[in-house]
């Protein structure tokens, strides 16, 4: 059997759940960690510009905001190295159930195919050919002699669905607080739309806790906050906050399919009563 034709049996083989939640989720958490940092010391630049002149005024929202910048990098190397160890379970959990139900055969291709997916060499062949300590087996079994079974998959996830959701809640603040922004200063732009004074519109950092209250000015008024409406770092700022809004969506929505893969393939692992053979 040639080679083009195992390529085809080894794709029953193949997670596609996990794969396309592996790709949306490397691709959320980009979205979110590279915008949400640059979102921030966008603010950060705003507030020192426009909302207070003293240093000490705004010295603590400096050291949160550079906080938050390292937490970012975190978040990118964890989901990075988490993101790999569930695609890792999701080809073998898979391909174990495949071949479990009989539906996946894969050719005897030099001793190395086989191995990987069950276990154990081909029968009737040599195994002093192989390599062990450079095969994927070898990872995988010493990743599951740390992490243990499927289940044990789903409950770290489940927990770091829980924690993200926090996240994501907390990544729709400064979209909300720039969406009013913008919002208010449509109303100034516009004054037949409003019946309001449009020297009595404002925004004032103060009332959310961005700058402590006796912070001076604190807050900007009629046209001068439509005038920083309109400069390019508040207009970049407040894309880049709802990108990575997105971003922590998409996150969001690949833990989910993450942790519906991953169910259900423990629960026909241990429907067939095979779940042993679910350890890496």
């Amino acid at each position: 059997m040639g080679w083009h034709d195992g390529c085809i049996r080894c794709m029953v083989g193949v997670p596609f759940a996990s794969v396309i939640a592996t790709v949306l989720c490397f691709a959320g958490v980009a979205l979110f960690c590279g915008c949400g940092h640059e979102a921030l010391s966008g603010t950060e630049k705003l507030i020192e510009t426009y909302f207070s002149k003293n240093y000490q005024e705004y010295e603590y929202l400096i050291h949160v905001i550079n906080a938050f910048q390292f937490v970012i990098y975190g978040i990118a190397i964890f989901f990075f190295l988490y993101g790999i160890l569930l695609l890792a379970e999701g080809f073998y959990t898979t391909t174990a159930i495949k071949h479990i139900l009989g539906e996946f055969k894969p050719p005897a291709m030099k001793g190395g195919l086989i191995s990987t997916v069950t276990g154990g060499p081909p029968k009737g062949r040599s195994t002093r050919g192989r390599q062990p300590v450079h095969t994927i087996e070898l990872i995988c079994r010493c990743l599951g002699k740390w992490l243990g079974h499927p289940d044990k998959f789903v409950g770290v996830t489940y927990v770091i669905t829980i924690l993200w959701i926090l996240i994501f809640a907390c990544s729709a603040v400064p979209v909300y607080i720039y969406f009013n922004t913008w919002v208010t200063c449509q109303s100034i732009a516009f004054p037949g739309k409003t019946t309001t004074s449009v020297s009595t519109l404002c925004l004032d950092a103060r009332m959310y806790g961005v700058l402590p209250w006796n912070a001076f000015p604190g807050k900007v008024c009629g046209t001068s906050l439509l005038a920083i409406c309109k400069t390019s770092e508040f207009q970049m700022t407040f894309h880049l906050f709802i990108a990575a809004f997105v971003g922590a969506a998409a996150t969001l929505v690949a833990l989910l399919t993450y942790m519906v893969g991953a169910s259900f393939n423990y629960a026909v692992l241990r429907v067939t009563g095979r779940s042993d053979r679910s350890k890496f």
